[in-house]
């Protein structure tokens, strides 16, 4: 009852703060698994198992109450995740954790953009604020470690990102007809789909340690997903951008609990920014809510 009294922008960063969580969770497990099986293998083994989770939606709902209002804009928005999975997998061997999602924080940028331009999304000072708050607490927290030794797997991660953000803004048109479940279950299975056949060429054997990462991080990838679906359909997309930025977070600690990633001050330095930057964005909107579209 508590968190159904937030306003609709803070239940939103809620889902979204969820959503990082369960990714850098699954990141972790999935960097080491693509350290012994083929990426494009990894990619395909990730969504079968991240099945797992939408099965009980199956299983109450049925296939007929799943049915997406558009199939096209399902195959559109599949298409475009697939894509842009195969360039992150492709780096994701190669780059640590930290510096992975740190490029990932391109992609806010690329959904603001979109949000105004084809959705017609309100940009308060609030919102431009708050996110570039969160974007100097990234440099101060990428700023003293980056390398740029990743050549082509930066440019790859980097260009996952507007493809990441076309996918994710193609959700926030789909959610204005389907719910959660029905954009989870129908991605959840053409993404396994259409990675099949990309993966059966370099197919290889799987340890137990293997199928247990592979498992692990297609259920809880699905689970991120769903938190990520959640967060779009509470609120405007542009307004829980800012909470990205605590996936660094996410993603230094476990990058350094699972792989023994180095955590600078200026991780938690640049973490204190991020994070009063979302409380004060929360605060702002649920006191001053935008106005309701007629």
């Amino acid at each position: 009852m508590r968190f159904s009294s937030m306003s609709p922008v803070a239940r939103g960063i809620v889902w979204a703060l969820a959503a990082g969580l369960s990714f850098s969770i699954a990141n972790a497990m999935l960097r080491a698994l693509t350290q012994s099986v083929n990426p494009l293998q990894a990619q395909f083994l990730r969504y079968l198992f991240g099945m797992i989770p939408v099965l009980p939606l199956l299983w109450r709902y049925g296939l007929r109450r799943l049915k997406p209002d558009s199939y096209s804009g399902q195959v559109w928005r599949s298409a475009l995740h697939t894509v842009g999975l195969m360039l992150w997998f492709f780096a994701l061997p190669h780059l640590p954790l930290a510096d992975m999602t740190a490029i990932g924080f391109t992609n806010p940028l690329f959904v603001l953009l979109g949000a105004s331009l084809w959705l017609n999304e309100p940009m308060s000072r609030a919102r431009w604020l708050a996110v570039v708050a969160g974007f100097i607490g990234v440099l101060v927290i990428v700023g003293p470690g980056i390398s740029g030794t990743g050549g082509w797997y930066n440019l790859a991660m980097l260009a996952a990102s507007p493809i990441f953000a076309a996918s994710f803004l193609l959700t926030k048109l789909l959610s204005r007809r389907d719910s959660p479940a029905v954009i989870v279950f129908w991605q959840t299975l053409l993404v396994t789909l259409m990675s099949l056949p990309l993966a059966l060429p370099f197919w290889s054997t799987l340890t137990p340690m293997n199928w247990l990462q592979a498992i692990a991080g297609g259920m809880i990838g699905t689970v991120g997903h769903y938190c990520v679906t959640r967060s779009i359909v509470a609120t405007d997309i542009s307004a829980t951008q800012s909470a990205k930025f605590v996936d660094l977070l996410w993603a230094a600690l476990i990058g350094w609990i699972v792989f023994s990633d180095p955590v600078r001050p200026s991780t938690f330095a640049g973490g204190a920014v991020i994070v009063a930057a979302i409380a004060m964005l929360a605060r702002h909107e649920s006191r001053n809510p935008p106005p309701v579209k007629a």
